[in-house]
């Protein structure tokens, strides 16, 4: 997913984060010690009013004047950086305050000629100054052009005062622990393990643990959107991210200028819809691949789909009894059921790591788990020496408990959900009957409301879906689409988490005429 799932116990598996380059926020984020005149003139302008439905005692925010300087090493020189205060609490803004990174990437026209372009890829904890400043790849030659791009971490992620509850030994514990517990000392075990996670959180974070929902990101987006001059918003989202611009676009439609979401997270997906809809998503992708692969020579899955979707069944089992070795790792020794199934998840998101799996796989098949577990370090932006880049794993679990929560089902409740998800997924849907472990423990209840968004008012809104992406299934960007007052849907016929710039040309061209000019794409547009 950006992602959620018992993984991530999140959207990663849950909602996918969109391809992101790596960069050091140990030192491309510290606070400059002085403004350079160059960085601050490609700011220009004032900030502007809050939007119409902000309270006018929040003025102090959308008001401030932030410095402008370099962002350090591993960004580039022209990019300038700076910190955006908000409150923690927007009911009591006159209370303690939170402070926001934010990163400029000035348009490489010389001119911002469409103003700024608010970006995220996703998570919820992915960092958005990790991807506007690795712009290459992630958006078109004419938007680099126009556009400056902007990316903050949201509160609580990244370089916005990242929630780190656990040491990594911990992180991998929880990674690696069991996602389809056998039996009821298992399931205690597990939550457990969740239980001291949210009391580590709570405890190292008593303030901002309880605000780091979706609202309130999008609040902040909207005091981003005024410091840096902007009278409306231009917004890219990707997995996550939709649901970010969404909740926004419901906030503030009059605010809204171009907004494009892709791979998207409708903001009325109850828990359980989340959870199978991503099982069901998740099957399709492997199914695909496995099809992908039996047409190959030396698969080693078998002749056949239904043999090979067997095959790879029979080895996560396997793995939850008899865990493969990995060697090179400094802490992680075995791959097991957990890390396992991470590692497939991974090679799901892109269809260009499917010949990569391939091999991996006759390794494990072999008796050697290594090299699946670099598919599962990917996953977990984890470093090879057993430390995380980022905070991604930790924060994801402490916004989705607040935006959806999750209710404890009885073993009555767990049956049941397990036999309807593998009814429908029978290689994940067990798994993810689990994806909201770490809610049922969690120390802060739900603040978000789950409820449609239909943004009346705005202008249009541009959603994009993958027929068979395995984090966000088709079926909620249709959802999204319809639910929008002025949404229009652009249909990918493919594979692979999102479209825009990493799957079809159709799928560019619309974006880009849509984010250049307003150009909405022709009704129903498939590519």
């Amino acid at each position: 997913m950006s992602r959620t799932g018992t993984v991530r116990n999140s959207l990663k598996l849950a909602i996918g984060v969109a391809t992101v380059g790596a960069i050091s926020l140990a030192t491309a984020c510290t606070t400059p010690a002085s403004t350079s005149p160059t960085a601050s003139s490609a700011i220009g302008g004032a900030a502007t009013a809050p939007s119409a439905s902000a309270p006018a005692e929040l003025g102090r925010f959308y008001g401030q004047r932030p410095e402008w300087a370099g962002c350090g090493r591993g960004v580039p020189a022209e990019a300038v950086c700076a910190w955006v205060e908000v409150p923690i609490d927007y009911a009591v803004p006159t209370g303690e305050t939170v402070k926001l990174r934010v990163l400029r990437l000035p348009a490489r026209g010389g001119k911002a000629s469409r103003g700024a372009l608010l970006v995220n890829p996703g998570g919820p904890g992915g960092s958005a100054i990790e991807y506007a400043a690795n712009p290459d790849g992630q958006f078109s030659p004419q938007v680099l052009r126009n556009f400056d791009i902007v990316g903050f971490d949201p509160r609580g992620v990244g370089a916005s005062n990242p929630i780190e509850c656990v040491e990594p030994r911990a992180m991998d514990a929880l990674m690696g622990f069991d996602p389809t517990p056998d039996d009821a000392a298992e399931r205690a075990e597990g939550a457990r393990l969740w239980r001291d996670f949210g009391k580590a959180c709570q405890a190292r974070f008593p303030r901002l643990l309880g605000h780091v929902s979706t609202v309130e990101a999008a609040r902040d987006m909207d005091v981003v959107r005024a410091v840096l001059g902007q009278p409306k918003l231009n917004y890219l989202g990707k997995s996550y991210g939709t649901f970010l611009g969404a909740t926004y676009a419901g906030l503030f439609p009059g605010t809204v200028n171009r907004m494009v979401l892709d791979g998207s997270v409708p903001p009325d997906l109850t828990d359980v819809e989340l959870n199978l809809g991503q099982a069901v998503g998740f099957e399709s992708a492997t199914r695909a691949y496995v099809a992908d692969c039996v047409a190959e020579r030396n698969c080693p899955l078998g002749g056949d789909v239904e043999s090979g979707m067997t095959r790879i069944r029979a080895f996560l089992t396997a793995l939850d009894a008899r865990p493969l070795p990995v060697r090179g790792d400094p802490v992680v020794t075995q791959l097991t059921e957990g890390w396992g199934s991470v590692a497939l998840a991974q090679a799901m998101y892109d269809q260009g790591q499917w010949r990569y799996l391939t091999p991996s796989l006759v390794q494990a098949f072999a008796g050697d788990g290594t090299a699946l577990f670099a598919f599962a370090k990917a996953y977990a932006d984890r470093n090879s020496d057993g430390s995380y880049s980022g905070n991604i794993m930790q924060v994801i679990g402490a916004v989705n408990c607040l935006d959806r929560g999750g209710s404890v089902p009885s073993d009555a409740d767990r049956d049941r959900m397990i036999r309807e998800f593998t009814a429908k997924a029978p290689t994940w849907g067990r798994y993810m009957v689990s994806g909201s472990a770490t809610c049922q423990t969690w120390p802060v209840p739900q603040t978000g409301k789950i409820a449609k968004v239909s943004a009346a008012g705005s202008p249009p809104i541009v959603v994009v879906g993958t027929t068979r992406d395995p984090a966000t299934p088709f079926e909620w960007s249709q959802r999204l689409a319809a639910q929008l007052q002025n949404g229009h849907l652009i249909t990918w016929n493919g594979d692979g988490h999102t479209a825009y710039m990493r799957s079809n040309n159709c799928v560019d061209k619309a974006v880009d005429a849509y984010l250049m000019d307003g150009t909405v794409p022709a009704n129903g547009l498939t590519c």
